[in-house]
């Protein structure tokens, strides 16, 4: 099999995909805009062959390396790069080679938050009240439905960048004044948490490996305030989000792929609304989170997955694993010392992060992991309390 990965380097763990396919015996051909000896050595070894491209936003330069794979190793049997950025790049070089996978056709019914939400509403799921808006006229008539705030973002975009919380008509003439030049999604703000439903696709759209996570703050409340950052994998899935999950992955065509689906659940109700369909993994750790939770190896499934072979473990769901990311910015009374002398045999993973990265993940990242949610909750705390 020849597998063209596009930017095998990034994000970081995207590697970790490359030697688990390698190890199957898989052609790893990857495409990039680094030199191949700025490469890690784990993925210089799982990679059969690498092209460097000058720019990896030109499409040109992504077809000629694609072309030298297939003179140089024959036909390509899958594209993919597991990241939601180059999406549509995947889709077009499958088009172009007629590679199995979501195509172009496919992917633009799909990649705006408005056809998210038709979809949505035809398969009979839940969502929030909201339509694309073009003029503050057409704004003020969805406001007069639900009443202020209401959530402003773009309609076709990734994470929680340019997203604004309306509370009034100042606020929102503002916003239209300094709009960006891209459609926007209005939509009324749902007071509830956020949850998710997460895993790994087989190839008829069914989830081989599923798991959910439970956000102690959105993360568009985290970036917009720098708030510290917290959010664990439960043990068990909902039935109601797991029969939702299951619908969308036949609904979207989610084939031989990690997926990342985005709910709410209201405070007032305990109903879960639909928010978004992600076609790519988790980010962050969630990946390593995975691993920990189920004492498996993720990363190994995909590939298994990829070659059309059952998983090799299947998933335990013995842990709760959570994420805590801390700011330097905020005034903790334990110190990193504390933490480790009170808590070391919980704590599977701790990192200083790249600034760069830091504002959506926590400047410290804790990775917590204990089969007890009361446990988990009081490490949670220690490691959050303010001063």
């Amino acid at each position: 099999m020849n597998f063209v990965f596009v930017s095998p380097h990034f994000p970081a763990n995207q590697f970790n995909l490359c030697v688990a396919l390698r190890k199957k015996g898989v052609n790893v051909l990857g495409i990039a805009d680094t030199d191949f000896q700025q490469l890690r050595p784990e993925l210089q070894w799982a990679l059969t062959d690498y092209y460097k491209v000058p720019d990896m936003e030109n499409y040109g330069d992504m077809l000629r390396a694609a072309g030298f794979f297939t003179h140089r190793h024959g036909k390509i049997d899958r594209v993919e790069s597991n990241n939601e950025y180059w999406l549509e790049t995947d889709a077009r070089l499958r088009t172009d080679f007629n590679v199995f996978g979501m195509k172009v056709a496919e992917l633009n019914s799909m990649v705006t938050k408005s056809a998210m939400k038709a979809r949505f509403v035809a398969d009979g799921i839940p969502v929030a009240r909201g339509r694309v808006v073009h003029t503050i006229e057409e704004a003020q008539e969805l406001i007069a439905e639900t009443g202020y705030p209401v959530v402003a973002k773009p309609d076709r975009g990734m994470g929680a960048s340019d997203t604004y919380k309306i509370h009034n008509n100042d606020e929102l003439y503002a916003f239209f004044r300094n709009k960006p030049a891209v459609d926007y999604i209005m939509e009324e703000f749902i007071s509830g948490s956020i949850l998710t439903f997460d895993g790994l696709a087989d190839r008829d759209c069914n989830p081989e490996f599923y798991s959910s996570s439970q956000y102690g703050e959105g993360v568009m409340e985290s970036v917009l305030a720098n708030n510290h950052v917290f959010y664990y994998l439960n043990r068990q899935v909902p039935e109601e989000l797991l029969g939702y999950g299951r619908r969308m992955l036949k609904s979207f065509g989610v084939r031989e792929r990690f997926f990342h689906f985005e709910f709410f659940r209201r405070h007032d109700d305990g109903r879960i609304i639909a928010l978004e369909v992600n076609l790519r993994a988790p980010g962050g750790f969630t990946m390593d989170m995975f691993n920990y939770a189920n004492d498996f190896d993720v990363y190994e499934q995909y590939a298994n997955v990829v070659c059309g072979q059952p998983l090799s473990q299947q998933p335990s769901y013995n842990y709760f694993v959570a994420h805590v990311g801390r700011k330097q910015s905020k005034p903790y009374f334990h110190s990193h010392d504390e933490i480790m002398a009170k808590y070391a045999p919980l704590i599977v993973s701790y990192q200083r992060l790249d600034p760069v990265i830091a504002r959506a993940m926590g400047d410290d990242v804790y990775l917590v992991r204990t089969p007890d949610f009361d446990e988990l909750k009081e490490v949670v705390n220690f490691i959050l309390w303010l001063h």
